[in-house]
Order: C-alpha cells, then sequence, then structure tokens
C-alpha cells in the first residue's frame, strides 16, 4: 500500500470514531484549562492587588503574549492529529508571541532607565516561575498527548512537542495572575524556560506515547 493511500485510510478511520480527533483535542483544552486554574486557587492563588494590576500595561501584556502563544501552539498541535503526506510544519508560527514579546520590550526600555534594565530581568521571583509553570503544565501535558494520541499523527515527536508548549502556554496564563514580576524583561527572561521545559517532556512523550 502506497504512504498516501495509507495515510487516507487512518484519516477515514478517524472519521468514523464517536469522538472526532479535533472534539477530543478541544475537550482537553478545556480540562486542561480548569486542572491548571483550580490548582492555582488551591495552592498559590492570584496576587493580592490583582484588581489594580488590571489597570496596568504591563500586567495586561503577560497575557496578550501568553494566550498567543496558546492560539498558535493549538493551531500546530490540531494539525498534528491528521496524517500527512507533507512533511511541512510551520513551527514559524510558535514565532507570534515571542515577536510580541519583543515589542514590548522595546517599550519597556524606552520608558525605563538603562539602570533598571538587568533588575527587571532578574525580578524577584524567577526560581518560583521556573518552578510553577512545569507544576502548573504537567497535567495538561498528560491530557494533551493523549488527546494527540487519539489522532493518527504522522509526526509525533512535533506533534508532543506542540502539546508541551500550549500546556506551557496555559500554564503560563495562569502563573500570569499570581506573578508580580510584570516586566516584559522578566517575562522574556524566564517563562520561556518554563514553557520550553514542557515542549521538550511533550516532544519525547509524543515520541513513544503518539506512534503508530
Amino acid at each position: 500500500m502506497k504512504t498516501d493511500d495509507l495515510i487516507a485510510k487512518l484519516g477515514a478511520d478517524n472519521s468514523r470514531r464517536s469522538w472526532s480527533p479535533a472534539a477530543t483535542l478541544l475537550i482537553a483544552v478545556a480540562v486542561s484549562a480548569i486542572v491548571a486554574g483550580s490548582m492555582l486557587m488551591l495552592t498559590i492563588g492570584v496576587r493580592p492587588d490583582i484588581g489594580a494590576a488590571l489597570t496596568t500595561w504591563r500586567f495586561d501584556f503577560k497575557f496578550v503574549v501568553t494566550l498567543t502563544v496558546v492560539a498558535s501552539a493549538y493551531s500546530l498541535l490540531h494539525r498534528a492529529l491528521f496524517p500527512r503526506s507533507g512533511t511541512h510544519f510551520p513551527l514559524w508560527l510558535l514565532l507570534a508571541g515571542p515577536t510580541l514579546l519583543l515589542a514590548g520590550i522595546g517599550v519597556e526600555l524606552i520608558g525605563m532607565p538603562e539602570a533598571g534594565w538587568a533588575m527587571a530581568a532578574i525580578g524577584k521571583n524567577a526560581v518560583f516561575c521556573l518552578t510553577v509553570i512545569p507544576a502548573l503544565g504537567i497535567v495538561p501535558l498528560g491530557l494533551l498527548v493523549w488527546a494527540l494520541r487519539q489522532g493518527a499523527p504522522t509526526r509525533p515527536t512535533l506533534g508532543g512537542f506542540c502539546a508541551g508548549i500550549l500546556a506551557g502556554g496555559i500554564a503560563a496564563t495562569f502563573y500570569a495572575a499570581n506573578c508580580t514580576d510584570d516586566s516584559p524583561l522578566f517575562v522574556a527572561t524566564w517563562y520561556p524556560i518554563g514553557v520550553v521545559v514542557l515542549g521538550a517532556v511533550g516532544a519525547v512523550l509524543g515520541r513513544y506515547a503518539a506512534r503508530w
């Protein structure tokens, strides 16, 4: 059987399931958000001054960046669910969040004296950030890799990586409600590390758990 014929057959197989892979992914994302939000509220909670923080552009901008990461990773993971004969996989979509973040850094550097740049980047919660984002994202990662398994990914490692980035984006979104370091310099320095750690774990899980 030719590769294209096999891929078409697998795609038809998936279409006959009671839950389509796309619907399963949506459910996994929704449950992931509920789990991450519940974990946040049951452990560290939101920052006490969140009402005032919502009126500042730096705090709100964190969510613009993290939700952009969520949207781009979701788009790629959705693409990875289905068998494809081509090799093109637009990972460049994941650059949307970092590009926004670079723009925010530019605004920050213009308005902040150079003497404060290093302090803003280091922040007060670096270690906490590197701990909480993976902790909030590990259960969502498991759910998203499970959703990936319900499809027929031809590139399971890349699919798992996207699942990890999506889980990291969800985790970072909720963590941002607790984090008191709002500078784009801090976000650019520490948030990506936690997200990419989950991406790396997801790539390994996808390679072995979602292959067929």
